[in-house]
């Protein structure tokens, strides 16, 4: 748990297990205690839906952030977020009341819902507006180039862990199209332009680019007269 920041292992359980999330939030939780100390915060989640079956060690997203479960109640739970965490999400601007979204890690057997996301924060965007269209709500997020490189019209994206479908993209922001549902079961529409979100870029496209530049390294070096299979094979590497 607590995956948000660059560096972290993304989706990885305390105890080496690999976790994955859908996007599909369960249910609203209210913030409790926020309590912060140089080094660490502790908050803890008034929840009902994702405590159950729950234990202590689990995972449960907390706005789109992996946390290990540390302890629990009949009706709450409490996590550590490490200050990395804080600096690179909006969990650092919660205060007692707020409303965050909240989903338990994936089972083995579940449904999947909607796309694969890690619980691992990639950075932060601002909401722009938000626009009635028809029955929906047309929101705009701006965000960083480094991280729009990975927002592809049509694609996935989780914000605040809810699983969208971003319906257009430039050089400054995105938008997605939020339905009645998604409105009422989540936080999304209760926020108003400035406010921060948490953002989650689709994993396949990171791969992908890995891919690419893995390939296009190894080219580059074949083409300079770097590291190639002879030259491993005259050095005794094969």
């Amino acid at each position: 748990g607590d995956t948000a920041g660059a560096g972290s292992a993304a989706g990885i359980h305390p105890k080496g297990v690999m976790l994955m999330f859908t996007g599909i939030v369960e249910e609203m939780g209210t913030v409790r205690r926020l309590n912060q100390a140089p080094n660490r915060c502790e908050l803890e989640l008034t929840a009902s839906k994702v405590l159950e079956g729950t234990a202590i060690g689990d995972s449960i997203a907390v706005n789109g952030v992996c946390l290990t479960v540390v302890r629990m109640g009949e009706d709450h739970f409490t996590a550590d977020v490490m200050p990395e965490t804080l600096r690179r999400s909006n969990l650092g601007l919660l205060k007692p009341g707020s409303k965050v979204n909240l989903e338990r890690a994936m089972a083995a057997d579940g449904r999947f819902g909607g796309h694969i996301v890690a619980g691992h924060i990639d950075g932060t965007g601002t909401i722009r507006s938000m626009q009635p269209e028809g029955n929906a709500v047309l929101v705009t997020i701006s965000a960083a180039p480094e991280l729009l490189r990975y927002v592809v019209e049509k694609g996935s994206i989780a914000i605040d862990g809810v699983s969208l479908t971003i319906a257009y993209v430039d050089n400054s922001c995105f938008k997605v199209s939020v339905i009645p549902h998604t409105g009422e079961e989540t936080i999304l529409l209760k926020k108003k332009p400035g406010d921060t979100v948490n953002l989650e870029c689709d994993l396949i496209g990171k791969y992908v680019e890995k891919l690419l530049l893995g390939k296009a390294e190894e080219e580059k070096q074949t083409a300079s007269g770097g590291i190639t299979e002879a030259f491993l094979a005259e050095n005794g590497f094969m």
